[in-house]
């Protein structure tokens, strides 16, 4: 898509270079029948030059190319309605271009306004936590013997307190049980421990031309989803509803697998089930979720079962569970690197995304 568009924008600035061309007596443009004035010539040569600089700009990936993409159009399509006549099909060129950089700004756009959710999410776990500590045996003596055992395997004891977590990864989605083919997705999440949270974004690609780009959050004991298709279109928007709040904290407490010292949180309360497996709860701001984490012999985590919303209109939970599927040793922590989840629906497992951690680093700042 992004090499079209360049063609296009290429093809369409050499057009305004040869209206300039034109005015100073340098070139014959048979495509404008009515003289060009040199002043206006000028204008050509301005709109070519933005569109070669917004070209260069976007071809660089530079996160404002858009901004002398939309000012080229506005200047190309002044010229278009004064040569009406002649260069009215450059309008659709125009519209290409303006569609392209619009949706360029609305992803600028939400980048902002996540990066800005970030910043504040991290201010906020400095504000409760300003002293380091190292997790001890002692610490965790509290717990089930099956949890002792997991963080101890984890290599977590000895280690510093993990107050603030950077991961990013490769995801494989499917958006329905019918559908066949994987979309290719990449995300981007930071979480804090203190004050338990959350933020999740992705980039996921479809059927070539399409592109989405999602953001769940939990903050505060709230929980949010946004879906937009090209940055641009909202798909979903909910927060403040009981079943999101829930399920993003549901979320939050299966994925502490891959920042173990989160299980001494004061939040979270541990109940025995077995020798392999212990009941977890957690408890803040008013919203409350549980889940089962289930280990081997070894207290390596295996998966995590909870019943949890799918969706906000549904009546009652689902059975949703993450499995580990490949664990490594990062940063000197053990953790699950490879997961996939799964849905149950009408009594049969039904596996909707595939991840794998490509990057992980704890107490960033």
């Amino acid at each position: 898509m992004r090499i079209v568009l360049a063609i296009l924008i290429g093809i369409h600035g050499i057009i305004h270079l040869f209206g300039f061309l034109r005015a100073f007596g340098l070139s014959e443009f048979n495509a404008i029948s009515q003289p060009i004035p040199k002043l206006l010539g000028m204008i050509w040569l301005l709109t070519f030059l933005l569109f070669v600089t917004a070209l260069i700009l976007m071809l660089s990936y530079h996160n404002y190319w858009w901004i002398i993409g939309i000012l080229a159009v506005l200047l190309s399509q002044v010229l278009i309605l004064i040569y009406w006549k002649d260069a009215k099909f450059g309008t659709i060129l125009n519209l290409v271009i303006l569609a392209y950089a619009t949706v360029n700004y609305s992803a600028y756009c939400f980048e902002k306004k996540v990066d800005t959710e970030i910043i504040q999410m991290l201010a906020e776990e400095d504000i409760h936590c300003n002293e380091k500590s190292i997790i001890s045996e002692q610490m965790v003596l509290d717990l089930p013997q099956v949890v002792q055992k997991w963080l101890s395997n984890s290599g977590i004891i000895g280690k510093e307190n993990i107050k603030t977590v950077f991961i990013e990864q490769d995801l494989k989605m499917l958006m329905k049980p019918e559908q066949k083919e994987w979309c290719q997705a990449k995300a981007k999440q930071y979480f804090t421990t203190s004050s338990p949270a959350f933020n999740w974004r992705v980039y996921l690609k479809m059927f070539s031309l399409m592109s989405l780009v999602g953001r769940d959050k939990f903050e505060l004991g709230k929980g949010e989803m946004t879906i937009k298709l090209f940055s641009l279109i909202p798909l979903v928007k909910v927060r403040n509803n009981k079943e999101i709040n829930k399920a993003t904290l549901q979320r939050y407490l299966a994925e502490i697998v891959w920042f173990p010292s989160a299980a001494l949180s004061p939040y979270i309360t541990w109940y025995p089930i077995d020798n392999n497996s212990a009941k977890a709860t957690l408890q803040f701001n008013g919203t409350k979720g549980s889940g089962v984490f289930h280990f081997d012999e070894n207290g390596t985590f295996k998966k995590f079962v909870a019943m949890r919303y799918k969706d906000v209109k549904d009546i009652e939970p689902t059975k949703w569970t993450v499995t580990a599927t490949k664990t490594e040793m990062r940063n000197g922590i053990t953790i699950p690197v490879e997961a996939k989840l799964d849905w149950e629906i009408d009594g049969d497992d039904w596996t909707w995304l595939n991840l794998r951690i490509t990057n992980i680093a704890y107490n960033i700042k």
